[in-house]
C-alpha cells in the first residue's frame, strides 16, 4: 500500500498545476475571442472562439474549486519510519519478484541473512550443511516423482524444522553470553540437548538426499545400453553408409577413375 501522505500531496501538486494551465488557457483563449469579434456580429468562426473560451474558464473554475476542497482536508499523518523502510522494502522485494530471475534471486539472499544472524554460533556449521543438502535436493525434485514424491514433501516439512531448530540453538547461545553465573548450567545443558537434535535432524536429511540421488541414478540407468547410444550408432552406420555410396557413385561417373576389365 502507497504512503497516504505522498499520494495527497502528489493529488495536490496535480490539481494545481492541472488549475493553472485550465486558467492560461481560458485566459488566451478568452482574450482572443474578445479582440477577433468583430462589433458587427458573430459569425460561426467566432462563436467558436467564445465557446472554447467559455469551456476553458468553467474548467479552470471547476479545477480550482477541487484544488481548495482538497487543500482544506487535513493531510494523512507521516508514516513511522520503520514502517515506511518495510513498505518501501517490500515495494522493492515486489519488484525483483516479477523479474525472470526474480525469485531465486531473493531466495540466495535470504539464505545469506540467515547464515550471518547464525554466524559465531554452534548452529551455523548445521546450517551450512542443511542448506548444501537442501540445494542438492532441489535440483534433483523434478525428477522423484512416483513413489518417490512423498519423501520431497517430507524433506520440505524436515527443512522448515530443522531450521527452526537451528536458530534456536542460536538463540540459546547468544542467551548464554548474557547470562548469570548461576543460571548458566542449566542453559548450556539445553544448549547442548538442542545441538545434539539439529546435528542429528541433518545427517538424517544428508541421508534422504543421498537415498534421493540413488533413486535418480537407478531411475535413469537403463537394463542395457542407453538408447541415446544405439540411436547414435544407428546414425553413424547410416552416414558410414552414404557417404560410401556417393563415393562409388562418383567413380563410376568419371572414366578415368572407373576400374578396367
Amino acid at each position: 500500500m502507497a504512503d497516504e501522505r505522498a499520494r495527497h500531496f502528489r493529488r495536490l501538486r496535480r490539481l494545481r498545476r492541472s488549475a493553472r494551465r485550465w486558467s492560461v488557457l481560458a485566459g488566451g483563449l478568452g482574450g482572443a475571442a474578445a479582440v477577433l469579434t468583430p462589433y458587427a456580429g458573430i459569425g460561426l468562426p467566432d462563436a467558436a472562439w467564445a465557446a472554447g473560451a467559455g469551456g476553458a474558464v468553467a474548467l479552470a473554475a471547476w479545477r480550482w474549486v477541487d484544488l481548495r476542497a482538497l487543500a482544506a482536508r487535513p493531510a494523512p499523518p507521516a508514516l513511522d519510519p520503520a514502517e515506511a523502510a518495510a513498505r518501501s522494502r517490500a515495494r522493492l522485494v515486489a519488484a525483483v519478484e516479477r523479474l525472470p530471475v526474480g525469485p531465486g534471486v531473493l531466495a540466495e539472499a535470504r539464505r545469506l541473512r540467515s547464515r550471518l544472524a547464525l554466524r559465531g554460533t554452534t548452529a551455523a556449521a548445521p546450517w551450512a550443511r542443511l542448506d548444501r543438502a537442501a540445494l542438492t535436493l532441489a535440483g534433483m525434485a523434478p525428477r522423484l516423482t512416483g513413489l518417490a514424491g512423498p519423501a520431497v514433501l517430507e524433506a520440505a516439512a524436515a527443512d522448515r524444522s530443522l531450521r527452526d531448530l537451528a536458530e534456536r540453538v542460536a538463540s540459546v547461545d547468544r542467551a548464554l553470553k548474557v547470562a548469570p553465573p548461576e543460571a548458566r548450567p542449566r542453559l548450556a545443558e539445553a544448549q547442548r540437548a538442542l545441538a545434539g537434535q539439529l546435528e542429528s535432524g541433518v545427517a538424517a536429511y544428508e541421508a534422504l538426499v543421498a537415498a534421493a540421488a540413488g533413486y535418480v541414478a537407478e531411475d535413469a540407468r537403463p537394463s542395457t545400453e542407453h538408447p541415446a547410444a544405439s540411436r547414435l550408432a544407428e546414425a553413424t552406420d547410416l552416414l558410414h553408409g552414404v557417404a560410401s555410396a556417393l563415393a562409388e557413385l562418383r567413380a563410376v561417373g568419371d572414366p578415368l577413375r572407373a576400374p578396367t576389365r
